[in-house]
């Protein structure tokens, strides 16, 4: 495949995230940070499951066009970024995911993608740690605004 055909499929998979209802569902996820697979599984039975559904499922797929060479791997990672945020997130209880909904397979798309970047694991360790310092000062502001 050619280096513009894997662009365009870049650039076709970002106008899905701007499609309202996504954005409506990654805007939704910023917030979403489960501690274990029973607070994500009852997301999954609650008014955001489609939300959560839908952001899993989208970065799965995307895993999947780039493992399967439909998407050049370096291009992919070098125009995304989100998609560590994401994993960053669900990393911790994946494999209790797993384990509770007895899907071995869950998210390994995503997460092979995610295991072949150089220094994988420190990234997101940084990642969880830069989404704990916004969301302390996303608190602090709240707290101010209503002082």
């Amino acid at each position: 495949m050619s280096k513009q055909e894997d662009a365009n499929l870049i650039l076709k998979l970002y106008e899905l995230r701007r499609e309202p209802v996504m954005r409506e569902a990654r805007n939704w996820f910023f917030s979403f940070n489960p501690t274990s697979a029973a607070e994500y599984l009852d997301t999954m039975f609650g008014e955001h499951s489609g939300h959560a559904r839908m952001v899993i499922s989208y970065w799965d797929m995307a895993a999947s066009l780039v493992n399967n060479g439909a998407i050049d791997e370096q291009m992919f990672n070098d125009a995304n970024g989100e998609h560590l945020f994401v994993f960053a997130k669900i990393e911790p209880i994946l494999e209790e995911m797993r384990q509770k909904t007895n899907q071995p397979d869950f998210l390994k798309n995503f997460e092979g993608l995610i295991r072949r970047m150089p220094n994988s694991a420190e990234r997101l360790t940084a990642l969880r740690e830069r989404i704990k310092m916004i969301q302390t000062a996303m608190a602090e502001r709240a707290k101010a605004a209503t002082a």
